[in-house]
């Protein structure tokens, strides 16, 4: 999620000024997105450049709110009807980080595939017992925002699974021999996700 829409989104609520935006957008995501007020200023900056909000007069205590333009609204139509695409996504780390470490000599790969393993548990724990520490109705932003991140750690704990398993099957390749990455092959499998 962008900042720049999380803030379109949360004016579409109403008008505000920077500080009630970004506890709005920190409630919104039950605090796992913790914004600075300069990331919300400089979003707000930019979006008031780009005509999708405009600024209006300071209140008595000084504060500056904002409100979605009609361009503001159509931004947020447009971004909430187009689904996010893998490649809008930034890099798997953890990916990168396991494919170095095969090809990195003296690198234990199995010892970081445990030492991660026991990090998302841990995180999974965390999460699972934060989701059941509130059941109001008006948690249900913050419950979605959660269960996401629980199936996201499920995930990686079976991903991380399948790598301890292929470990055992791993053959390196002879010296100076590195076969070319499938990257042609990676690219039509998320094509075909797209459709």
């Amino acid at each position: 999620m962008s900042i720049r829409h999380g803030l379109l989104a949360l004016l579409e609520r109403g008008q505000m000024y920077g500080y009630q935006l970004r506890a709005a957008f920190e409630q919104s995501t039950g605090s796992t997105w913790p914004l600075n007020i300069g990331q919300v200023y400089t979003t707000l900056s930019r979006l008031e450049r780009d005509g999708l909000v405009r600024s209006l007069p300071e209140s008595e205590a000084g504060q500056r709110p904002y409100e979605i333009t009609d361009a503001g609204r159509a931004d947020l139509a447009l971004w909430f009807a187009t689904p996010i695409s893998r490649t809008d996504r930034p890099r798997d780390e953890l990916a990168i980080k396991l494919a170095l470490a095969l090809t990195t000599p003296g690198v234990d790969v199995r010892s970081v595939v445990q030492t991660q393993r026991s990090a998302t548990m841990r995180t999974l724990q965390e999460l699972t017992r934060l989701k059941y520490a509130s059941d109001r109705p008006e948690d249900l932003p913050w419950r979605l925002v959660l269960d996401a991140m629980v199936f996201q750690a499920e995930a990686e704990v079976r991903w991380l699974d399948h790598c301890e398993a292929s470990l055992v099957r791993y053959r390196p390749a002879a010296p100076g021999h590195a076969p070319a990455p499938p990257a042609e092959a990676v690219h039509r499998a998320d094509e075909e996700v797209r459709r």
